[in-house]
């Protein structure tokens, strides 16, 4: 049995983002830990975990300690949070060529630093939208800390990328006004609206494809390759698949797992690449409807997930150099060659054979 989403551990390897932010607001944050009964192994903080109803009680105790201050805890933290235990994200993000691009880091912070969090856009009109879920952290609703810890993040991020004087359109929040909402137009610089039905930042649509000063492909491509290479080592999670064909395994699988399952079983068995939706539902014990919707309800396509998974396959296998790109392209559903190369070309900007060549020179 697969158990609820909000039991999983949370990867903590954001602990001196805490202790950054929480020195910034004046007070110590070990005793907090002691408090609520966190023990960290700072010896292998890259390992260390933490439920999300224990940092749920963390963030409480930090915000009952800055209630006095001019500074809200939850802002702080998001303007201190970096990248610096991930440098490979912050070098892709900081050499997108544009924020559309930009905006796969999302999905890696899901995967690599907090599953709770899910952050997608929907283009509505001639506005962009970062629209936040937040998984609950037990039985009530996610506490709305972590959405302005979140938005604090993002806004702090698209002024990096796009320039300080951006002008964002609105942010939403799903939770009533708070008492301390003078401090948020104050802080976002912009209007807020709150007991909105989604939370989300609205921007100018225009902006996503906006080039950036700091583009830089050649360091661009190979951050976001270490960062697949991360991303095919980490373990399976517990409620995603491994492969079974039962039914009753495949059924249990929480929706919020299931990109998951289908990244883990193409890096599993890459021949999945080539046979279909059909065989994939089969090997994860699911309906093809079924899966279909669960992954319509996340705002995931199908043939997006499969593109992403044969680009992190391709290059490690053209770097490994042992299989010739003919056979890399069999082994990726390809019907030839020319087809791979098309779709490689405009996943990384090179050919496979480019591609190729310069990481042998790179070694």
């Amino acid at each position: 049995m697969s158990q609820p989403l909000h039991l999983e551990p949370i990867p903590f390897i954001t602990l001196p983002n805490w202790v950054k932010a929480a020195a910034q607001c004046g007070f110590n944050i070990e005793p907090v830990f002691r408090e609520v009964g966190i023990e960290m192994d700072l010896i292998h903080l890259e390992s260390a975990t933490v439920s999300a109803p224990l940092l749920q009680k963390v963030m409480e105790a930090c915000v009952e300690r800055t209630r006095e201050s001019p500074q809200h805890f939850p802002f702080v933290l998001g303007e201190t949070f970096a990248f610096d235990y991930l440098p490979d994200i912050d070098t892709f993000l900081a050499t997108s060529p544009t924020l559309r691009d930009g905006l796969q880091v999302f999905d890696w912070v899901r995967e690599l630093i907090n599953p709770l969090i899910q952050v997608r856009l929907a283009e509505v009109g001639d506005e962009a939208h970062l629209v936040l879920a937040l998984a609950p952290a037990g039985d009530a609703a996610p506490y709305p800390y972590f959405s302005e810890t979140t938005f604090a993040s993002i806004v702090k991020f698209g002024r990096r990328l796009l320039g300080s004087t951006v002008p964002f359109h609105r942010l939403c929040f799903c939770h009533p006004s708070p008492a301390h909402v003078a401090a948020y137009e104050a802080y976002f610089r912009a209007p807020v609206l709150f007991d909105q039905p989604q939370q989300l930042l609205a921007f100018d649509r225009a902006l996503l494809d906006q080039p950036l000063d700091g583009a830089f492909l050649a360091l661009h491509r190979q951050a976001r390759y270490r960062v697949e290479q991360r991303l095919a080592q980490l373990p399976l999670r517990s409620g995603s698949a491994s492969g079974s064909t039962s039914g009753n395994a495949g059924e249990s699988l929480p929706a919020s797992s299931l990109v998951l399952a289908i990244e883990q079983a193409f890096a599993a068995q890459p021949e999945l690449l080539g046979q279909g939706i059909e065989r994939m539902a089969t090997v994860l014990g699911l309906h093809p409807r079924t899966m279909q919707r669960r992954l319509q309800d996340e705002d995931q396509r199908y043939a997006e997930l499969q593109d992403r998974a044969r680009f992190k396959l391709a290059a490690r296998w053209l770097e490994d150099g042992r299989q010739d790109i003919e056979t890399i392209s069999e082994r990726l559903g390809f019907s030839d060659r020319r087809s791979f190369t098309r779709a490689f070309t405009r996943w990384s900007g090179t050919s496979p054979s480019a591609f190729r060549g310069k990481e042998r020179a790179d070694s």
